[in-house]
């Protein structure tokens, strides 16, 4: 409903225009409408045109006329009888209507009260009576003048049900109306309850709903009361759904305006209360990031990227989650070391005994870093290698990272990804993730501050291949492809990241593990186990005084000899590296220390007594080489994990069915390699002097110790080979001989890998001779001579020259009668 046509008495201020004891605004009852229905209409009326409403019978609105006809015709009739007839305009734009452009229904009306404006204009009050229809205009001039005929309303249905439910109706959507509507006075709502009329209900309501002039004068033409009750309703209801969608909207806006408005004014108020303190505003810090930029040596694209990114964050609310997500992701791209290099130093002589001091041996390794120092040198760029240290643990792979740093000059870091199996963890994690961050080489350049530090990748063959969180195997493979890396995309940076200059130096204990496509991107490097010498060395230099200084004590306190460090080495460790003989060591500090701690009198000098009296008896004497007095035990070679073995196979025949029984941990490989040396002994029996017959009368059982200890690969096929032949034969196997190789049906003996830790596991058991494939010559002459002191080795292609090789003419003692 309109609030500008409904009329408030006290907003009018009509006390001041009508007199006090009149009644201001009647509320229509029966008795007031019959008299209106009964005045008698004047045969001629004043007409006069209203522009932008429409009157009502029974209803009293205030009108402003401005046009000198309009005024002139007021003046006249407030002299007379104060009737005239009210017409609304059809295009309210006319300035000064004709005949034509005024609608032919009105209502004649009273006035009730008349009052000059400042302004020249004269506002007046009227009352409409009842309706009337132009019958003929007898004057134009000044104003309009014309004959009138009744209007009559059809009030035949009034009585019935269907009406006043209809009116009902009214009241009820008049007042939900009002409700809605802010700009009505909730009095009106009373008004409406009062009016006991029905017509002029129906007047009253289609006078100050919000209609266009044309409906307005829809409703007052309509002669039939309930046509015009029904239609009003209809206006009605399309008007409340109007106002009840507006109210909605303008709900929702004033409630986000208002909860912005109030974080604004939180905002600035926590803005005055650091300034108070001291602290840095907002802006300020974002203005401090800016300035930081612009010290940057990063590109054009990546500063664009900061400004647009800063943009965003300045137009955030500081108290909206999503701003300190926006503010970490520009504190990274500021602490990333974009394109700064720290410088290399290429003083190779240098480099050389930085390597040499912290690394004893691991030749190949300090040989290699050297060559990449050189070229550097010589050309000033290339591309960084990616360098793979293979070998058992606790030879120095790791370490060997550190020194490669201190040598070149540059910052270090190191990245465990031993069990990672979140690819994320490497390419890093959307921004739209909760808790997002960049992934992990992102993260340790960032805190080595260069784009060029030592990368160490420990134990990379540990890195999990697949699992329900992503590849990440697969996603080391832009980071370690030098045709790749220099644009790596982290998904949380999301910009490509140059790290072609990183030195990565990856660790692994086995190539097995690693995938195909990682391992082809990497220069593989074998670091191999080390000698009791090269580990008397060691401990000498770096071990002891290592620990002596964790422990709080001098070399004063205690000395360990190299051949009490010999017997530590020997009888308490089996490893190819040294990371046991350092717990060894540091137990014998800890007696040292203890016996300071208590003031107990203690030997400073040590001995392989005092060794037994710390350490305890010796528990690793298996691995010494064992007799030869047994026919069938035959020493064999093996590689472990943790580096090479000795391995020793044992064979017993019974009498019996004809058969093969093997036990041991051992795989299907190893079985498979005793069954081809079984059939081959079958095969070519007369050759090695066996009976046909035995063979078929005896049974045969081959044992490999240490059942605990899970055994397989085809390298100790001649090793069985020569158990059977000797067991059968009940021949000697040559005194301190083993060997290693692998057999086919054919007689060949083809090569085997882990040689150098083959043979250093062989010199620890006491080993005098090896037997090797011709094909494995090669690998023995890639190993460091000091290696092979005291070995003899003897190269074979056949099987049948391993036999003539390790088994003497000889019987053993007690040899069994075949």
């Amino acid at each position: 409903m309109s609030s500008s046509k409904f009329l408030k008495l006290d907003n009018m201020s009509l006390q001041h225009i009508l007199d006090e004891d009149a009644d201001l605004i009647p509320l229509m009852t029966p008795e007031d409408e019959e008299e209106i229905n009964n005045e008698e209409i004047p045969d001629i009326l004043p007409i006069l045109p209203l522009r932008n409403t429409v009157l009502f019978p029974g209803v009293v609105i205030p009108i402003t006329a401005g046009r000198d006809k309009s005024i002139q015709l007021i003046k006249d009739a407030n002299k007379g009888n104060k009737i005239i007839g009210v017409v609304a305009q059809k295009n309210e734009g006319i300035e000064d209507p004709t005949i034509n452009d005024i609608h032919k229904v009105g209502t004649v009306a009273r006035i009730l009260r008349m009052l000059k404006m400042p302004d020249g204009n004269i506002t007046v009050i009227i009352q409409g009576k009842k309706q009337f229809e132009i019958d003929t205009f007898v004057q134009e001039e000044p104003y309009f003048q014309a004959t009138t005929k009744a209007h009559v309303e059809d009030r035949s249905e009034e009585k019935e049900p269907e009406f006043e439910a209809i009116i009902d109706s009214i009241k009820e959507m008049a007042v939900r109306i009002i409700k809605e509507n802010p700009n009505l006075p909730s009095e009106a709502s009373f008004a409406i309850k009062n009016i006991e009329s029905n017509p002029f209900l129906i007047n009253f309501v289609s006078s100050n709903m919000n209609l266009k002039v044309a409906e307005k004068q829809e409703l007052l033409e309509t002669k039939n009361l309930k046509e015009r009750a029904l239609l009003t309703l209809k206006k009605m209801d399309a008007e409340l759904q109007r106002l009840e969608l507006r109210n909605v909207i303008q709900s929702k806006t004033r409630s986000d305006m208002d909860q912005q408005q109030r974080e604004y004014y939180l905002h600035q108020q926590l803005k005055t209360i650091q300034e108070e303190l001291g602290g840095v505003s907002y802006d300020e810090e974002l203005e401090e990031m800016r300035v930081k930029s612009k010290s940057k040596k990063w590109n054009e694209d990546i500063q664009d990227t900061f400004d647009k990114e800063l943009g965003r964050l300045q137009r955030m609310n500081p108290q909206a989650a999503e701003y300190s997500v926006q503010r970490n992701y520009l504190d990274l791209l500021l602490d990333l070391p974009w394109n700064e290099y720290s410088k290399d130093k290429f003083d190779l002589k240098r480099a050389q005994k930085i390597l040499d001091r912290d690394h004893f041996g691991l030749e190949e390794v300090k040989e290699r870093i050297i060559e990449h120092l050189a070229v550097l040198k010589l050309k000033g760029d290339m591309k960084s290698p990616i360098i793979c240290l293979y070998g058992p643990p606790g030879v120095g792979k790791t370490s060997l990272g550190k020194s490669i740093a201190e040598a070149l000059g540059r910052k270090y870091v190191r990245m465990s990804l031993g069990g990672l199996r979140d690819e994320a963890e490497i390419r890093g994690h959307r921004k739209t993730y909760i808790g997002a961050m960049p992934g992990r080489i992102i993260k340790d350049i960032k805190k080595a501050g260069t784009s060029n530090p030592v990368f160490v990748l420990d134990e990379i063959d540990k890195l999990a291949s697949s699992s329900h969180s992503g590849d990440p195997s697969s996603a080391m493979l832009e980071v370690l492809d030098p045709e790749q890396n220099t644009t790596f995309y982290d998904n949380y940076l999301e910009k490509d990241y140059d790290l072609s200059k990183v030195l990565f130096v990856a660790t692994a204990n086995s190539l097995s593990t690693i995938p195909w496509a990682l391992r082809d991107r990497m220069e593989i490097i074998n670091v191999s186990g080390y000698t009791i010498e090269e580990k008397v060395e060691i401990a000498k230099r770096h071990l002891l005084p290592k620990q002596l200084k964790e422990h709080g004590l001098t070399k004063e306190h205690l000395l360990i000899g190299k051949k009490q460090l010999e017997k530590i080495v020997e009888a308490y460790t089996r490893e190819s590296g040294v990371r046991g003989l350092e717990k060894q060591i540091a137990k014998m500090v800890r007696f040292a220390a203890k016996s300071i701690a208590m003031e107990e009198t203690y030997e400073v000098k040590i001995t392989n007594e005092i060794i037994e009296k710390v350490l305890g008896p010796s528990h690793l004497e298996r691995d010494k080489y064992e007799s030869n007095d047994v026919a069938g035990v035959v020493t064999g070679l093996a590689w472990t994990s943790v580096g090479g073995d000795i391995l020793f196979i044992e064979s017993i025949i019974s009498k019996g069915k004809a058969g093969l029984t093997i036990t041991g941990n051992i795989g299907n490989v190893m079985k498979e390699s005793a069954t081809i040396a079984m059939e081959y002994i079958r095969a070519n029996a007369s050759d090695f002097g066996i009976d046909s017959k035995v063979l078929e009368e005896y049974k045969v059982h081959m044992h490999i110790p240490e059942g605990a200890t899970p055994k397989d690969g085809p390298s100790a096929g001649i090793t069985m080979l020569t158990s059977l032949v000797s067991v059968f034969t009940q021949r000697k196997v040559k005194a301190h001989l083993a060997m290693t190789g692998e057999i086919t049906l054919r007689g060949k003996v083809l090569p085997v890998g882990g040689i150098k830790e083959k043979i250093l596991a062989a010199k620890r058991a006491n080993i005098k001779e090896l037997i090797l494939s011709v094909e494995n010559k090669k690998d023995v002459e890639e190993i460091k001579q000091s290696y092979l002191t005291g070995l003899t080795f003897k190269y074979v292609s056949e099987m049948k020259e391993v036999i003539e090789l390790a088994l003497t003419k000889q019987k053993v003692k007690n040899a069994k009668k075949l």
